[in-house]
């Protein structure tokens, strides 16, 4: 199986359910990765300590956060759950749609999803996210994540490589229905 073929997978074959059933699987392990190292920071390093892994570049450090990404709707845990359920909803029934048959598609949603649930299972039972990853530039210190949020930015950015790259079907259609005409 190559995930990157150059050619879109028709709905419902075999080599696409191959493809949802990997990503499954891997989206499975990022989840168990996720709160396996979030219980592990939490028993292991203290609220608000960091420990330098690269001297000035990188720290495990055990933090929270109430709200989403840089602290956005802080305090506001019900409604960040509330909106996580409807995006799990919307993807699972757009599924095909938002695939459009490209496999890395499928692999980047599978990362989003993994991290949704993520965060999620700490919201609901942590009341709160744990990050642990911290990562300093000179002065600047980037907020601080976990594997969730990770699983998230790369799955978010593999799609919209993906579409920006990969034609739209509906385009392709279009296109090929215009070059009959044509002849």
């Amino acid at each position: 199986m190559s995930f990157l073929q150059n050619k879109r997978m028709e709905r419902g074959a075999k080599q696409e359910t191959g493809h949802l059933i990997i990503s499954l699987l891997l989206s499975l392990s990022f989840l168990v990765l996720d709160q396996l190292t979030k219980a592990a920071v939490v028993r292991n390093i203290r609220f608000g300590e960091r420990i330098p892994v690269i001297s000035g570049f990188f720290n495990l450090t055990h933090v929270t956060n109430t709200g989403a990404a840089w602290g956005i709707l802080a305090g506001h845990g019900w409604l960040l759950l509330l909106i996580s359920f409807a995006v799990l909803i919307a993807v699972i029934y757009f599924i095909h749609s938002l695939t459009d048959g490209w496999p890395e598609r499928i692999y980047a949603i599978g990362l989003i999803v993994s991290g949704i649930l993520g965060n999620s299972i700490d919201r609901i039972f942590r009341g709160e996210v744990v990050d642990f990853l911290q990562f300093l530039f000179g002065k600047y210190q980037y907020p601080s994540f976990n594997v969730a949020d990770s699983c998230i930015c790369v799955g978010v950015c593999v799609f919209i490589f993906s579409t920006i790259l990969r034609p739209d079907r509906k385009k392709a259609d279009t296109d090929s229905s215009y070059v009959q005409l044509q002849k």
